[in-house]
């Protein structure tokens, strides 16, 4: 195929000679953008495409591929390299990965998150590396005097017919010198020898002999320990504390009560907080200020209603956070009766309220779900090293250009002067892409004029972290009298955000189609959590789904694909956003990897799910056995199509991780309030999944196409829940409408 290299004052490449010879080629869309710019524009989706890479070769033909994106166990610095090598031609062997510093005008949003990192960076890396080979070649035609079409490569070596041959790094300084080419030729992929190929993590071996690579491992001599002491509960704030005691403790340097924000600042979209002023207890170690925190007497008293005025994609908005003490049994309660009101209406195809007058019969069913807790295994932690005039932070975290302007406000400092080094994250799950943690460390720092590491125990940050929101939904379907589907309906909302996705199926393969949502404002803060709002809506709609097929008696996958077929065929509305046919493939390929026709399988006790979201799709058959009278799931059949797989044996590890997730999640996972406070506080009575839970065999299929890689790593996690559902109903004989199932087991 060919690729245009479209060059102007903002998106140019760049090569020059490095120090004692060799190659670097730079990549750089946003070279003349100011700091208050940048984030405008990365915030626009079809922005994120325009990367900056470097590719750089040494004389002895080492070649270094700089990873421009954060690293939380997605494999992303092996695979992006790896796209990087493919178009560049060399052997994977004598490739060197280094994870780049934060620089969004050279490296571009440098975001991992959303299931964006390979799909964002398909065509420039590829680029890259065929840009830079290209010059290479060049180079060589020009040192011997032949036609560069003459010339071939190889593994890193240039040849030509006359016997002449050299290894890139003879040829780099000269091709320093060679001019960008205008349009290169990239590979397809029946050529492709790297990318589609398994290839072993760069940061294996690393990981599994505890090489200092995480931000719970940085240190610098000097640096002092600190841990915030947050209210003891969501809606309450600092009236007085008293630290005369901790003071007296071993090793404390001081604590001192701060405010995250100043009065009047404008957050932006990714700036949430839990709350705006707390107490820091600074000392030498951690054990020391944890013990310290324990003698801190501080008064607590409610905060009332609170204004404050919020940026992000939707523009500038003032908000209200309500300061009532929530009680979980409370929030049910107000989500049954707001799910009776009239809602806001986000899409409506025919008319599905005649319909559902003259249906022969409705099915109508509601599933509730609650606040989940991120979990990541690394604890939050942050350093930061602020003095009068710049400052350094370092650490684990998803999206450093979203937090360099507000650290850059908050520190009164211009961003060319904050440094942000990234180290590999242990877990994200979307929990690493808010930066109050981050920000707290850089106040804390400012204040003492010392370097600071600021870790979170797992209680700080389950009691009064960031969560998924609590999240309902009624689903009703309306079929006639001969059980052909004529109406369907979903009716969600959420504390405090709603989860519908109004245009994804079956919208568009329904004649009369509604869908609607509202929402409770909540002072409990919520982030994005793996595969946001479609974790629940996959859930729900494909439990709701076999419920449907039951009543039409049908086959769940004959069910599903017959909608599809519809979609494709004659679609309903225009806003639809997946593509029947590759949703339709998933599910063929599910139906044949699972052997779900087969005779010999008839007696399993099995559930299957499909959806769509990230631009992918994703489908599981989950088998359930009973032992001593428990469920567990005993196999997964999975089958992803998510475009070009990059990393076979990556891909699939990924999806296995996100099937024993969504296992885990879907049986135990639940964070439940009491008066404004978190009922659970470590995994003693935080359940997640154990090692004897998990499936013996997660069986993983692609599907073999073409299309450019989608997304892969939120994808596999939503159906997992419905999956496990269905299977639950068929072993025994209930369905479940309520989020953690185990909990509603014991209650049955």
């Amino acid at each position: 195929m060919e690729n245009t290299n479209t060059q102007n004052r903002r998106s140019f490449l760049k090569s020059s000679m490095l120090a004692g010879g060799g190659l670097m080629l730079s990549f750089s869309w946003l070279a003349n953008a100011q700091a208050a710019d940048k984030m405008e524009a990365m915030n626009l989706p079809d922005q994120w495409n325009e990367l900056n890479g470097y590719i750089k070769i040494t004389p002895d033909n080492v070649i270094k591929i700089i990873c421009p994106n954060p690293e939380f166990g997605q494999n992303v610095m092996t695979s992006l390299p790896m796209m990087v090598a493919e178009e560049l031609d060399v052997d994977w062997k004598n490739v060197v990965v280094e994870m780049g510093p934060h620089d969004n005008v050279k490296l571009g949003p440098q975001f991992t998150g959303g299931s964006n990192s390979v799909r964002m960076y398909w065509k420039p890396l590829r680029n890259a590396g065929a840009s830079a080979r290209q010059m290479l070649i060049e180079a060589a035609a020009q040192t011997w005097g032949v036609p560069a079409t003459e010339i071939t490569t190889q593994a890193g070596v240039l040849s030509h017919s006359s016997g002449k041959s050299a290894k890139y790094g003879e040829m780099a300084s000269k091709a320093a010198t060679i001019p960008v080419p205008k349009e290169v030729k990239l590979k397809t992929p029946k050529d492709f020898s790297i990318v589609s190929h398994s290839k072993k993590n760069t940061e294996g071996v690393k990981v599994v002999t505890g090489k200092p690579l995480f931000g719970i491992d940085y240190k610098v001599d000097g640096m002092l320990i600190a841990m915030i002491q947050h209210p003891p509960a969501f809606g309450m704030k600092l009236k007085s504390f008293d630290a005369s005691q901790a003071l007296k403790m071993p090793g404390i340097k001081d604590i001192f009560s701060f405010k995250l924000y100043d009065d009047g600042f404008e957050q932006g979209g990714f700036d949430t907080r839990t709350s705006n002023e707390m107490i820091a207890i600074v000392g030498k170690s951690t054990w020391e200020v944890m013990n310290a925190r324990k003698k801190i007497k501080a008064q607590w008293e409610p905060t009332g209603d609170i204004k404050e005025t919020m940026m992000g994609r939707g523009g500038k908005r003032e908000v209200t956070i309500p300061g009532r003490l929530e009680t979980t049994s409370d929030q049910l309660a107000l989500m049954a009766e707001y799910s009776k009101k009239p809602a806001q209406q986000l899409r409506k195809d025919g008319d599905p309220e005649t319909a559902f007058k003259n249906a022969a019969l409705v099915i109508e069913r509601t599933y509730n779900a609650p606040f989940l807790a991120h979990n990541t295994m690394e604890p939050m932690n942050f350093f930061a090293h602020v003095s009068e005039d710049k400052a350094l932070v370092a650490g684990p975290l998803q999206a450093p250009g979203w937090m360099e302007p507000t650290l850059s406000k908050i520190l009164n400092l211009p961003a060319d002067k904050i440094e942000i080094q990234m180290t590999r994250m242990g877990g994200g799950f979307g929990r690493r892409a808010y930066g109050q943690y981050v920000y707290e460390a850089a106040r804390i720092s400012q204040r003492l004029k010392a370097p600071v590491k600021l870790i979170y125990t797992r209680e700080d940050d389950m009691t009064y972290g960031i969560y998924r929101p609590m999240y309902t939904a009624t689903y009703r379907a309306a079929l006639d009298a001969n059980k052909n589907l004529i109406a369907f309906h979903v009716k969600g909302g959420g504390i405090p955000e709603n989860p519908i996705h109004a245009n994804r199926f079956p919208a568009g393969a329904v004649d009369n189609y509604l869908a609607e949502a509202w929402e409770i404002p909540s002072n409990i803060t919520i982030g994005a959590f793996r595969a946001p709002r479609s974790n629940f809506n996959a859930a729900a709609e494909q439990s709701f789904l076999d419920e449907v097929a039951e009543a039409m008696g049908k086959d769940p996958i004959a069910f599903r694909l017959d909608l599809l077929k519809r979609a494709k065929e004659n679609p309903v509305g225009k806003n639809n956003e997946y593509d029947a046919d590759r949703y339709a493939g998933v599910l063929e390929l599910l139906r044949e990897k699972s052997g779900w026709d087969k005779p010999e399988n008839k007696g399993k006790k099995r559930g299957v799910a499909a959806y769509f979201c990230h631009a992918s799709y994703a489908g599981h058959v989950v088998d359930i056995v009973m032992r001593d009278g428990q469920p567990y799931v005993e196999k997964v059949t999975s089958a992803i199509d998510c475009g070009i797989v990059v990393n076979p044996d990556a891909a699939k590890n990924m999806v296995q991780g996100a099937v024993v997730d969504g296992i885990g999640n879907a049986f135990y996972g639940a964070l439940t309030h009491k008066n404004g406070a978190a009922e659970q506080s470590n995994f003693h009575n935080y359940r997640i999944i154990r090692h004897n839970e998990a499936p013996k065999e997660i069986d993983v299929h692609f599907v073999q196409n073409n299309i450019d890689p989608t997304g892969l790593g939120e994808p596999p996690f939503p159906p997992v829940f419905g999956a496990v559902a269905n299977a639950l109903y068929k072993s025994t004989g209930k369905r479940f409408y309520n989020q953690p199932f185990s909990s509603e087991m014991t209650k049955s």
